[in-house]
């Protein structure tokens, strides 16, 4: 069995120590409490304070959480509630448009399936939560690229790797069909990032009308495509749901 790092130990108490009781504790305090000397208290407190994760009252010099720790918290509960809000439409939507329906949100310059609803049919089908996909070629990528700044910015900050033939690799190409998507309020993925797949995807936005991330359906080209372009009925659910999750997550209409 792997040896606990101390450290992170010591750090994860303090954090616990500071999240309970009293706002805010001195080095004195602390110290105490964890059993540890105050050199080596400070120091760990030095650190969680450089990470955010701790502030310092510069008039009393006693520690309390830092905002490091909210937003990270937020983050974490901004991704369990999107995926409870998505839940019955989702299911709605896989079951209507016969596909599977993905729902991803921006994550270490890519998009992570936070939820996967299968097709709805007896075939053999692999469970895609936890997955990553690329922003430059995926319809659940280019769209929260095309809504959400930080994603635009990973996105075009790296080479855009081309995974067939079809991928758009080309910066103002890209750029271009990033107005395309923001024109229209849907992406697509027509055999860019897997041969023989087709995506169509829409964003979400939360109660600040912020991008939060993004639903999409995903089949293979013959059934998600009709004389070589989306089906519009696709299209059209796939926008349906995003709207009715947004709603939830309190945006209103869109």
């Amino acid at each position: 069995m792997a040896k606990n790092i101390q450290s992170l130990e010591r750090a994860a108490a303090m954090l616990r120590l500071l999240a309970g009781g009293e706002r805010r504790l001195g080095l004195s305090d602390i110290a105490s409490s964890l059993g540890l000397a105050k050199g080596t208290a400070h120091g760990i407190l030095r650190t969680l304070q450089l990470e955010g994760f701790v502030e310092q009252d510069p008039a009393s010099g006693r520690y309390q959480l830092g905002a490091e720790l909210l937003r990270l918290g937020n983050s974490y509960l901004d991704v369990h509630e999107l995926r409870a809000r998505a839940l019955v439409w989702t299911d709605d939507l896989a079951r209507s448009s016969g596909e599977s329906v993905h729902l991803g949100v921006l994550h270490q310059r890519g998009v992570l399936i936070v939820h996967h609803v299968f097709r709805p049919d007896d075939s053999r089908q692999v469970l895609e939560v936890g997955a990553m996909q690329p922003l430059h070629s995926t319809a659940l990528g280019k769209v929260i690229a095309a809504y959400d700044p930080v994603a635009h910015s990973e996105a075009t900050e790296v080479e855009l790797r081309p995974f067939t033939p079809r991928t758009v690799t080309g910066e103002e190409e890209f750029e271009s069909l990033l107005d395309l998507i923001r024109a229209q309020g849907w992406a697509a993925d027509v055999e860019e990032t897997w041969e023989g797949v087709a995506a169509v995807a829409a964003p979400i936005h939360d109660r600040r009308r912020m991008p939060v991330g993004a639903v999409a359906v995903t089949g293979a080209v013959e059934r998600v495509c009709a004389g070589g372009e989306l089906r519009p009925e696709l299209v059209a659910a796939v926008r349906d749901c995003a709207r009715a999750v947004s709603r939830d997550l309190g945006a209103g209409r869109f």
